[in-house]
């Protein structure tokens, strides 16, 4: 018999994901719970966005007294909100000045109008963005534009012209590409949708060095891997090499829709002005609320600190799982965002964590990604290494 909830789903809605057979209802710390009661053991948080799991009472009281105050007033306006958020945000993140948006794919879309802005304030004549190969920024026109997988963007071209895709982790296939058009190079320091490829340090700090030497500016997309989730606040922090813009989103609202990029000094000096970009909700008294409450939490918690300390135990089981299974071929990734790399399609791996009530996601290449909330314990590592391993017995 087919769930209801999931009848009416499918009746009503446009076929643009490919939902799993649940109809989740509640969560609780680690654990969703469907309508039928099953619980789930949860390391996707939403695709990296529920960073204090769910049901965190703090959280949920501050947006409640926040609904009771008021949810949303014209951007001609001020409110305390989102100058106090702006404020935490731009110290954890180390910029200077923010922009708030409602997803990850606004925040790369200002980010890429910013670039484009600085340059013609500059009077550069620069346009052009180097992107790179395996990349996943969003699924707006600008940001599917610069997204390195052509399945993504083929069905929609003509794209954003001036747009240039390098190899990842390859600085010399970068330098081939750099021309007196290039505006911004754009990179994730640790790809999510593109298979969990982590930037080496090299790789990291040659970019910085380019942009430098070539008045280019540099792009960090943090969307997936910031907020703690690589064992430091931003993932830029932990290679020390600080980008000129910065885009966020999911866990920095840990579930209420928020984006935000930001940028230096210099770059706000030179690019955006009134009128340049805006967003009717962006920067909504709601939304603020859940980025200032975030930031109090991780902060008070020290969720990156458990997240650097805790990741290693991580690690280690799951390399266990690639040394047990043959078609397990490696792990790869940094901190709460890690990834199994298999040899076999992942369709059949996802249908069978599922019936052992553990949600984990997929990415490019055949690998499976783990995402769990911030706030995962050794034993709900074990637990997980525990219901992969059933799920993967039944398909060896």
């Amino acid at each position: 018999m087919v769930n209801s909830k999931i009848q009416a789903a499918e009746e009503n809605l446009i076929h643009v994901y490919n939902r799993f057979p649940i109809a989740l209802d509640h969560g609780k710390g680690m654990y969703l719970y469907d309508t039928e009661g099953k619980e789930y053991l949860d390391f996707a948080a939403g695709f990296a966005v529920c960073g204090l799991g769910y049901g965190n009472t703090e959280f949920q009281e501050a947006l409640k007294e926040q609904i009771d105050k008021i949810c949303h007033i014209s951007n001609l306006y001020y409110h305390e909100t989102c100058g106090e958020a702006a404020k935490e945000l731009n110290r954890i993140s180390g910029m200077d000045r923010v922009f708030f948006t409602n997803s990850g794919s606004e925040a790369n879309e200002g980010a890429l109008k910013a670039a484009r802005r600085y340059a013609y304030t500059k009077k550069t004549g620069r346009y052009e963005f180097i992107a790179m190969d395996n990349s996943f920024h969003g699924r707006s026109f600008g940001a599917v534009s610069v997204t390195g997988h052509e399945a993504y963007r083929e069905p929609f071209e003509p794209v954003l012209p001036g747009v240039k895709f390098a190899r990842f982790n390859d600085l010399d296939s970068v330098k081939e590409l750099v021309s007196e058009k290039t505006c911004a190079i754009i990179l994730e320091p640790l790809q999510g949708e593109g298979g969990i490829n982590l930037a080496t340090q090299e790789f990291m700090e040659g970019i910085r060095r380019l942009c430098d030497e070539k008045g280019i500016l540099m792009i960090c997309d943090e969307v997936q891997c910031g907020m703690g989730r690589t064992g430091s606040m931003f993932a830029w922090q932990g290679f020390g090499v600080k980008p000129d813009i910065l885009t966020m989103a999911k866990a920095i609202g840990n579930g209420i829709p928020v984006g935000a990029f930001a940028m230096t000094e210099e770059v706000a000096e030179y690019s955006l002005k009134p009128g340049d970009h805006g967003a009717t909700y962006g920067g909504n008294p709601l939304a603020c609320t859940a980025v200032k409450k975030a930031i109090e939490i991780f902060e008070r918690d020290d969720i990156v600190g458990h997240v650097k300390r805790t990741a290693p135990y991580l690690e280690k089981r799951l390399e266990e799982i690639a040394e047990e299974f043959a078609f397990v071929t490696g792990r790869r990734g940094k901190g709460f965002m890690q990834g199994l790399v298999f040899s076999r399609p992942v369709s059949e791996i996802n249908a069978k964590t599922l019936e052992e009530g553990l949600l984990v996601i997929q990415a490019q290449g055949n690998v499976i990604r783990f995402l769990p909330p911030l706030i995962a314990e050794e034993k709900h590592i074990d637990e997980m290494v525990c219901k992969l391993r059933n799920a993967l017995k039944q398909i060896q």
